[in-house]
This record gives structure tokens, sequence and C-alpha cells, in this order.
């Protein structure tokens, strides 16, 4: 394992140099790969929903 101590500016640069030199191919399966692992990342949800909204309808003839 390695620590490095950088400003946040040479963690990107670092990362997106990392990201840049994958193949195509090996760059959507990351993207894939990401969208999977952010299915578990915590999202608020209201345990209701609303029942007393109000709808307009407007019916054109």
């Amino acid at each position: 394992m390695e620590v490095r101590f950088t400003t946040k500016e040479e963690s990107n640069a670092r990362r997106q140099a990392d990201f840049l030199k994958l193949s195509k191919t090996e760059r959507v399966l990351a993207f894939f790969a990401l969208c999977r692992r952010m299915k578990s990342f915590p999202v608020k949800q209201n345990s209701s929903p609303k029942k007393d909204n109000f709808l307009i309808v407007i019916t054109a003839k």
C-alpha cells in the first residue's frame, strides 16, 4: 500500500491520466462498474408519498 500526500488538483490530474491510459473498451467497462457501485450508495427517500397533492387538468376541445 502506498500513501501519497498530494493536493486535490494533483490527485485529480493523476486519476484522470490513469483513466485516459485505458483503452476505449476499458473506459466503458469502468463506467459500467461505477454505475453498478453507485446502486449501493445511500439515498434519501421519503417514507410516505404525499397524498394531498393537487392536480390541475387542462383538457383541450
